[in-house]
């Protein structure tokens, strides 16, 4: 997706700890696939009530994710983490993960995940699931 592009998507405060920096006070770079990780879980919450109901016995695993990393964060800053749904198909879903500070673009993440069964084998997503899924991709687009 190009610059100016972006569709509007899930929203997920987070606040930079101590825990979550380095010596310098900057966000150490693995935090923000923590910070990430709670937007999804997150997003998947707001997609559709009753997630946890329909995903029994699938689980959501991290099958590919690109990162850039643009700006630094530091200690006590507000950031936001905006999750955007860009296809889900069969057993995938292609996320838009951006982080920013007071609107300032910090890091951008194309993640792919895999939904598998309990055997660990791809499974598609459930019919309730992909319809919230359509809805949240269609309510994305006109915002």
């Amino acid at each position: 997706m190009t610059a100016g592009m972006e569709k509007a998507g899930h929203r997920f405060p987070v606040r930079v700890y101590y825990e979550d920096t380095d010596a310098a006070g900057i966000v150490y770079y693995a935090n923000y696939l923590k910070y990430a990780e709670r937007a999804r879980t997150e997003w998947l919450r707001a997609a559709g009530a009753g997630v946890g109901a329909a995903l029994k016995g699938l689980i959501f695993v991290v099958r590919h994710c690109a990162i850039d990393y643009l700006q630094p964060a530091h200690l006590d800053e507000l950031l936001e983490v905006e999750t955007s749904l860009l296809a889900a198909a069969g057993a995938v879903l292609d996320l838009e993960q951006v982080v920013r500070r007071d609107g300032a673009l910090l890091v951008r993440m194309q993640v792919k995940l895999a939904c598998l069964n309990e055997a660990g084998r791809p499974a598609r997503l459930p019919a309730a699931l992909r319809a919230a899924f359509e809805t949240h991709l269609q309510s994305q687009e006109c915002a």
